[in-house]
């Protein structure tokens, strides 16, 4: 893991997952609405919002390598349950593709300071 510029700030970590899971809250609740051809945007949401959920926890320690272990551990999982999504082959898709962002954050220390809706 590189050294970055700027501390690690555990607790901006925690606000960008929260706010990322109240806004795949949003997205799903979104997509739902708009029936079958949203299947792919719900499973995508509740996809970032699993992977939020299960990094909070690493989140509160306020250390950037446990974070990145914890990460290390999500994406060497072989499957990933959840229930009420469409599309598991999907779902395990945007999930991994959610932790390999969430690395690169991590590695770099940046992003997490983006708490917008939409990024």
């Amino acid at each position: 893991m590189s050294v970055s510029a700027k501390p690690w700030n555990g607790e901006q970590v925690r606000k960008w997952l929260d706010c990322r899971i109240d806004a795949a809250a949003l997205d799903q609740a979104a997509a739902d609405r708009r029936g079958y051809e949203a299947q792919d945007d719900y499973d995508k949401a509740a996809a970032e919002e699993w992977v939020c959920r299960n990094l909070k926890a690493a989140a509160g320690k306020d250390d950037q390598a446990a974070f990145a272990d914890r990460l290390k551990q999500l994406l060497g999982q072989d499957e990933y349950r959840v229930t009420g999504i469409y599309d598991d082959r999907r779902f395990e898709r945007h999930v991994r593709a959610s932790l390999r962002k969430l690395s690169r954050m991590t590695k770099t220390n940046e992003g997490f300071e983006n708490t917008l809706h939409y990024q």
